[in-house]
């Protein structure tokens, strides 16, 4: 009898005017082979977050839709937001 557990990466999308990437992480748990449990766990990407811990698929995404003009206006709504305008 083994019991194996195994995490991945099962749904990236890309939501909302400023392309936030939400990543969906299923943790599946298997007693000789066969599937006992499945768990979520969600984190969302903002334009300006450290990406380096992410996978390299997400890194991938991030960097194909994350222009810097995207950063940039991303960055102007926040500092927006900060101001109270």
């Amino acid at each position: 009898m083994a019991i194996t557990k195994e995490i991945i990466e099962d749904k990236i999308e890309i939501v909302g005017d400023y392309k936030f990437v939400q990543v969906r992480t299923a943790t599946v748990i298997k007693e000789d082979g066969v599937e006992l449990n499945r768990s979520f766990h969600r984190h969302v990407l903002h334009p300006t977050d450290d990406i380096t811990g992410e996978s390299s698929e997400v890194q991938a995404i991030c960097n194909a839709v994350w222009t810097d003009e995207l950063k940039a206006a991303y960055q102007a709504f926040l500092d927006s937001q900060n101001t109270g305008e």
